[in-house]
C-alpha cells in the first residue's frame, strides 16, 4: 500500500459503553453516503445465543487466537475490560472491505483506535459521546445484561477513555439518535468529495 490511490479507506468509530455504538453501526450500514462494510472483529469470548461466527464476530479460541497475532495478522488487539476475552481486528478484514470498494468500518475501542491512528493516519475516526456520564450509567443499567462489578468496570472504562476523545478526528454526541447519525454521514461525505 505505498501509493496514495491504494491507501484504505478506514472510517473508526469509538465511545464508552452505552454510548449507542451499535445502533448507529446499524443505521449507518443503512444510510451511509458512502459503500461501508463493517469489518468484523475476532474474539475469544463464546458466543452470545444469537451471534453468529463470522457475522457478529470470528469466535476463535485462545491458541487461534494468539497464533494469528503472533503470525501479525492483527492490525490491533486489546483485552477488553479485564474481562480475560481478547478482541482484535483482522488486517485481511481491511483488505475485504478494500477489494469491495468500500471503507473498512471499525468500531472498537480507544486503545485499538489509537493503534489504527498510528498506522492509518488517513483514517477518519470518531468518537462517539453523551450529554453526560449519567446517561452512560442509565443505558448500560437497562441493557440487563451485566453484573454490577461489570457495570462499574465499564463506567471506570469510560472515564478512561473520554480522556482521548482530543485525539479523534471529530466528536459526536449522541444524545439523538437520527441527528448523531446525520451528523457522521455529513462527515463521511465531506471526507469523500475532498
Amino acid at each position: 500500500m505505498s501509493s496514495e490511490d491504494e491507501k484504505p479507506k478506514i472510517l473508526v468509530l469509538s465511545g464508552p459503553s452505552g454510548s449507542g455504538k451499535s445502533t448507529i453501526v446499524n443505521r449507518l450500514l443503512e444510510l451511509a453516503p458512502v459503500k461501508l462494510m463493517k469489518a468484523v472483529s475476532a474474539t475469544t469470548r463464546p458466543p452470545r445465543d444469537n451471534e453468529k461466527n463470522g457475522e457478529d464476530y470470528y469466535f476463535l479460541s485462545c491458541k487461534e487466537f494468539n497464533q494469528k497475532k503472533q503470525n501479525g495478522e492483527f492490525l490491533e488487539v486489546a483485552e477488553v475490560f479485564s474481562s480475560g476475552f481478547w478482541y482484535g481486528t483482522l488486517k485481511s478484514e481491511i483488505r475485504r472491505a478494500q477489494k469491495s470498494g468500500a471503507w473498512a468500518f471499525l468500531e472498537i475501542d480507544v486503545e485499538g483506535a489509537l493503534r489504527v491512528m498510528e498506522e492509518f493516519p488517513q483514517a477518519v475516526t470518531i468518537f462517539l459521546t453523551t450529554p453526560s456520564a449519567a446517561v452512560f450509567e442509565d443505558r448500560l443499567r437497562s441493557r440487563g445484561t451485566e453484573s454490577e462489578e461489570a457495570i462499574q468496570r465499564r463506567l471506570e472504562t469510560s472515564r478512561e477513555e473520554l480522556k482521548y476523545a482530543s485525539r479523534y478526528r471529530y466528536r459526536v454526541e449522541n444524545d439523538n439518535l437520527d441527528q448523531a447519525v446525520e451528523q457522521i454521514a455529513n462527515i463521511l461525505k465531506t471526507v469523500e468529495m475532498s
